[in-house]
């Protein structure tokens, strides 16, 4: 009987202990349940467009909102980061999931999406596409340099002290300015001048993401304008830096430094960040926006992308396209670039139809550097090293020979810590690209700490040069690559000499599509043929903050789409100094246009990626930028706000989600699917096309009053083109005409995109709209 008891009572605590962990998970399981609901995070709550005229109202109802949400006053102004209300209605506020969710069903709330991170995407270039200061009659002389417009740059901020935004020779300050000049960690409003008329910053959204407090002690960047990374101040000088005489790179690119519209004034948006893993928020870039329609910027300049998949228009996810129809909206040409994801298909970004998206190029400089070989042949690569150069010959080996673990890859490409210190100390070490995660810096390192005196890396063709600071690296490609191993291999003692590089114009055919530019097609909407423009974006010089903070002023080489994008601002700023009252679509359209098709040598311009081809329009768009063309289109093709309002009907978003963009409730969807290929673009793009397919467009004369243009056609290859009328004739009283083009298939062979284009012409001017189509096969029955 004991043992009974005794077995009894051990099953009972046996019980109560499984009970008792069972409680235990449910209030572990509750606990977590409530803590994963009360995690904060920042989430932006978009009303689309002002419901008042008044901003202070705009902010109260904005408070009041999220009060009867949270429950007191307090607790709102202590969520909220930012209030959105000059060029449309919004917050970004600190939220719990739920309580997000519950603002998401409040009256006149559009979408409620959480924050996200954006990462960033000359002494030569304005010469090389012919806006040269040292001729009279150009563009820069016609557009009176940009004289009485003002550029926004939404970007890292600026180095004010750079000799590329001192105030000589600047007019006054523009009545349409708004703006301020917002003090901070060394910056204050001295700073500003009649060149930096303004500067603001905005920091909230990154804060709230990283979640920790910023330690500005370890130079991650300053909690003001001043730029910390380099990226803002270089973009903003390109786009309308004063003239600086004397302009280098350690000695290369020597020349005058300007900006495309060196007398523009500019105002500088600091939304990215340096700060951890560095980037811009989305509600950070949201502000930037709304404060830059409330200054009176005329041109916004944005570097920045958010990459693939894109979000669609009306979402805020994307808020470069919401903020970007916002200042559109407002009469603000916004110039972005399109990323740097080439050469493969379908990577290019802000694609809305209201943006210029703009493609890189290279122009016709180079720095080709001499190696000289032990066997005293010389071959030839690119470097803008001229520091810690060893004079004369020494050794020389592959990384590979000298690897820790000889059958490892990483060797190869010099990865860290691949190298052998022993064998590579005092040596010039080879090395082959191997991953898309090693370049020629990070490959210098690696040497460098391996005790390695110089590098030469070889990899296929990717355009644009990196500094390496601690040793001098070379890039050769890999038939110079290959030249370089066969004779170590064949060599017992092989050595090498590294020249200085060299600067040297005018020899290389040009302009070429770079390889890392992103191509269409669009991947959002199709039938809006991006990118829009190319323009140069290869090894471009421009102010950059002082590698020694002794000086005042340094100047950087730099490649991306980002240094293509304000080259297309600075010539819309020259474009908006002359033509006042042009929209931004009437900017787009003159830009894109008359853009080039043929390069240096007269031959069309080609692409360097996969394949060495013709650059067609998903490389280019339009074509290479001519400023001066565009100064005189001839015809526009102009887009209003509500062209673009029914662009996005016909693409299938709701009546609802659409016309809370704008503030006028009266704007509704028509219900028309063929707006989405008729919106009034420069461009012409179908990507299905089945049997026949026939859209409109309109174009405005702004030219010679009695002007007659005739209809020059190009069909892609396997399809029939039709325009009607083939000829337009404008005159006093007729200024704008409207006109169709009717695509019909004629082969039996479908696939891919095909190219052609349609021009205008009067004889002088010439009018030409790139034109994508892609026939699709019709399957019976189907």
């Amino acid at each position: 009987m004991d043992t009974k008891l005794g077995n009894w009572g051990g099953a009972r605590k046996q019980n109560l202990l499984v009970i008792l962990a069972l409680l235990l998970l449910e209030f572990h399981l509750h606990v977590s349940s409530v803590s994963t609901d009360a995690l904060e995070k920042v989430y932006i709550v978009y009303m689309g467009g002002k419901k008042y005229e008044d901003s202070e109202t705009t902010k109260k109802s904005h408070h009041q909102m999220l009060s009867t949400s949270l429950g007191s006053k307090q607790a709102a102004k202590s969520s909220i980061l930012y209030s959105y209300k000059h060029g449309f209605s919004g917050f970004a506020a600190r939220l719990t999931e739920s309580q997000a969710f519950e603002i998401g069903n409040f009256p006149g709330v559009v979408h409620v999406i959480p924050n996200r991170i954006h990462k960033l995407h000359t002494t030569r270039s304005w010469d090389f596409i012919g806006l040269s200061h040292h001729f009279s009659q150009n563009i820069l002389a016609e557009g009176n340099m940009g004289k009485g417009t003002i550029i926004g740059v939404i970007d890292t901020g600026v180095w004010p002290e750079s000799e590329s935004f001192e105030d000589r020779n600047m007019g006054p300050i523009p009545s349409h300015w708004r703006g301020i000049c917002q003090e901070g960690q060394h910056f204050n409003s001295s700073n500003c001048n009649r060149k930096l008329i303004g500067a603001r910053w905005f920091v909230k959204g990154l804060r709230a993401e990283i979640k920790r407090p910023i330690n500005t002690t370890d130079n991650e960047d300053f909690l003001s304008p001043r730029d910390g990374v380099g990226h803002g101040t270089h973009t903003a000088s390109t786009a309308a830096g004063n003239f600086v005489e004397k302009a280098n790179y350690r000695g290369l690119a020597q020349g005058t430094a300007r900006g495309g519209a060196p007398l523009a004034h500019l105002a500088i948006y600091k939304a990215c960040w340096g700060i951890a893993t560095g980037g811009c928020t989305d509600a950070d870039l949201l502000k930037a926006f709304d404060k830059a329609i409330e200054d009176g910027v005329d041109i916004i300049s944005l570097s920045v992308g958010s990459g693939i998949p894109l979000f669609s228009y009306v979402d805020q996810r994307n808020s470069i396209a919401i903020g970007s129809f916002h200042a559109t909206a407002n009469g603000i040409t916004v110039v972005c670039s399109g990323g740097n994801d080439g050469p493969k298909l379908q990577t290019i970004e802000n694609t809305a139809p209201w943006i210029i998206t703009v493609a890189a190029t290279t122009i016709d400089r180079a720095f080709p550097t001499a190696i000289t070989l032990g066997n005293h042949k010389t071959v030839w690569g690119e470097s803008i090293d001229t520091v810690n150069h060893n004079q004369g010959f020494t050794g020389l080996t592959y990384s590979e020979r000298i690897a820790v673990e000889p059958e490892k890859i990483p060797a190869m490409d010099c990865q860290d810590g691949s190298l052998n210190a022993t064998l590579a100390a005092g040596k010039i070490i080879l090395c082959f690209s191997a991953s898309d995660t090693q370049d020629i810096a990070s490959a210098s390192i690696s040497v460098h700490n391996a005790g390695g005196i110089g590098l030469i890396f070889a990899e296929s063709l990717n355009d644009g040069l990196a500094s390496c600071n601690l040793i001098p690296c070379i890039k050769v490609d890999f038939e110079v690559g290959t030249q370089i191993l066969s004779y170590i291999r064949r060599t017992r003692s092989p050595s090498a000499k590294l020249s200085f590089p060299k600067s040297v114009i005018g020899r290389w055919e040009s302009p070429k599509v770079a390889t890392f530019s992103s191509r269409g097609p669009n991947t959002m909407t199709p039938t809006v043929l991006k990118p829009d423009i190319a323009a140069p974006g290869v090894d471009i010089l421009a102010a950059y903050p002082p590698a020694d903070p002794k000086h005042s002023s340094g100047y950087a080489l730099q490649s991306g789409t980002s240094m293509a994008c304000p080259h297309v601002a600075g010539i819309a700023a020259l474009l908006k100094s002359v033509h006042r009252n042009w929209s931004p679509a009437a900017i787009r359209s003159a830009l894109v246009t008359t853009a080039s098709q043929t390069g240096t040598s007269g031959n069309k311009i080609f692409e360097d990626g996969s394949t060495i081809k013709a650059a067609d329009p998903f490389d280019i768009g339009g074509g290479h930028v001519d400023p001066k063309k565009a100064m005189d289109p001839g015809l526009i093709y102009d887009t209003s706000t509500e062209d673009y309002i029914q662009f996005l009907c016909s693409t299938g978003y709701s009546n609802t989600s659409i016309t809370h963009l704008m503030k006028n409730p009266r704007i509704s969807c028509m219900g028309n699917n063929n707006l989405a290929r008729n919106l009034n673009l420069p461009s012409i793009a179908i990507p299905n096309l089945k049997r026949k397919v026939t859209i409109t467009r309109k174009v405005r004369n702004v030219g010679c009053t009695n002007s007659i243009y005739k209809a020059i056609m190009q069909a892609p290859n396997g399809i029939k083109m039709i325009v009607k009328p083939k000829i337009l004739n404008f005159s006093s009283t007729i200024e704008t005409l409207t006109f169709q083009v009717t695509f019909s298939t004629t082969g039996k062979v479908y696939g891919g995109y095909k190219f052609g284009s349609l021009v205008w012409t009067d004889g002088e001017h010439v009018v030409r709209s790139p034109i994508a189509i892609r026939s699709t096969i019709l399957y019976p029955n189907v």
